[in-house]
């Protein structure tokens, strides 16, 4: 596979071309990725995959019109091809007062700093098989475990570069290890299933094998005999596992080019006391070995730590240039390209900061509700707020974890689940948002 230097070149020999062609200006964007998995299923190897892949983004501008395209063609001539084919494109385009480059002046500059993204040890396939057989064995060896839908282990190295015709070329590369398990514990029409799943860029920071097997099987074990429960409001707490969620529907929100087309529920919302100030939510892009860290933005722009919820108050909207020109905003350096199309807007590592309770002082004192560990369904309303999710997890009841709930729907407003929003102390930093336990008292439960 190409290296950072390589991707780079052939970014900008596509920008070159595209401006001895008549852009008015042009960036490109490369990205290729290697990755190998393999998969057990009781005990026997069920599959092995190994895939490679490139391709090149370029975007033209021809004064305020604009086109972008992609190929993974990089035969001699092909560029031209590419190169004529976007300028085509842009010319019948209609004219967009927005659109363009990043500032100059604001492009990053100096050395690219370390991010120790990239681990220089890559494990051989049969060393995946052994961690994936490990992970399944240990989920397997679970009492109540009947069944397995079996382990896996994978790595993958991806590079990453940018060129603009303004003068910005950088690239950087990354790697990824990750381990599963998924296992099914009952029998009939007892059976229940669960998985547990890590990812991290450096084989070093991952648990053990067996720690993920034995999780997923003592998961899939919990959820047994489900019930149903009564209807009305309860306090709702939701386990890390799938408290990012509502991190995630409020970087949704902040969008820039969600508040732009008027979709987003915090339109008008900005300048409002969103959340209880105890609660911080913080973005930290130079996280090292961080999941999505990134010394600049998909348009150039340095990325900036900062808290995105402080003091009760969001920080402002995560843009991208053509969004901070449409809003009037200041750009943000969340600016997030693939290789084909306009950029839209991504946030890197985002954690919300642990609370001074442990998760049993803060279930204690309900008398009746849920612990939430599963979500499924569609029912988030952008615009308005409005939430509601089926729902999987344990009932609570006075204050201790009773037995497993199944088929229940939670709702309630996005707002008003933020103001509510109260945090354990018992924040992990593992994934790319990171929660600890969060409770949110007042939503409305249904049972089945």
């Amino acid at each position: 596979m190409i290296d950072a230097a390589t991707a780079i070149a052939r970014c900008a020999d596509l920008v070159e071309t595209a401006r001895r062609l008549g852009a008015d200006a042009a960036d490109a964007m490369t990205s290729a990725q290697a990755s190998e998995s393999v998969s057990i299923r009781l005990g026997k190897l069920e599959e092995v995959e190994r895939s490679e892949s490139e391709s090149i983004g370029l975007r033209v501008f021809v004064g305020q019109r604009s086109a972008s395209i992609n190929t993974s063609d990089f035969s001699p001539g092909s560029f031209a091809e590419l190169a004529e084919r976007a300028l085509a494109m842009a010319r019948l385009a209609p004219e967009d007062p927005y659109s363009g480059l990043a500032p100059e002046d604001r492009l990053f500059a100096g050395e690219t700093p370390d991010l120790d993204l990239r681990d220089p040890h890559e494990p051989s396939p049969e060393a995946l098989r052994e961690a994936a057989l490990e992970a399944e064995d240990a989920a397997r060896a679970i009492s109540g475990v009947t069944n397995s839908n079996g382990g896996s282990a994978g790595f993958s190295h991806s590079v990453a570069a940018l060129v603009t015709s303004h003068g910005f070329a950088r690239g950087y590369e990354a790697t990824g290890h990750s381990l599963s398990a998924s296992v099914i514990g009952g029998e009939g029409s007892r059976m229940q299933t669960d998985y547990d799943y890590r990812s991290a860029r450096h084989r070093a920071d991952l648990p053990a094998p067996a720690e993920i097997g034995a999780e997923a099987g003592r998961r899939a074990v919990a959820k047994l005999d489900p019930v149903s429960m009564p209807s009305g409001p309860l306090p709702v707490v939701f386990d890390p596992r799938v408290g990012g969620g509502l991190i995630g529907h409020l970087l949704g929100a902040m969008s820039g080019p969600s508040v732009a087309r008027k979709s987003s529920f915090l339109l008008g919302k900005e300048h409002d006391e969103l959340f209880d100030p105890a609660i911080r939510i913080l973005e930290e892009p130079h996280r090292l070995r961080g999941l999505r860290s990134r010394p600049f933005d998909g348009e150039g722009l340095p990325t900036v730590p900062r808290a995105l919820v402080e003091n009760g108050w969001i920080f402002g909207w995560l843009t991208n240039s053509a969004s901070a020109s449409q809003l009037g905003a200041p750009l943000s350096g969340h600016a997030a390209r693939g290789g084909g199309g306009s950029p839209g807007v991504s946030a890197s590592n985002i954690h919300l900061e642990p609370g001074k309770l442990t998760r049993g002082e803060l279930i204690a004192d309900i008398a009746d509700g849920v612990l939430i560990t599963s979500v499924f369904g569609q029912g988030v309303n952008m615009v308005t707020g409005d939430y509601s999710r089926g729902a999987n997890g344990f009932r609570i009841i006075d204050g201790e974890i009773a037995g497993p709930v199944a088929e229940i729907t939670i709702a309630g407003n996005l707002l008003a689940m933020f103001r509510a929003l109260v945090a354990a102390d018992d924040l992990e930093m593992i994934h790319s948002v990171n929660v600890p336990t969060l409770r949110v008292d007042g939503m409305t439960v249904a049972g089945g």
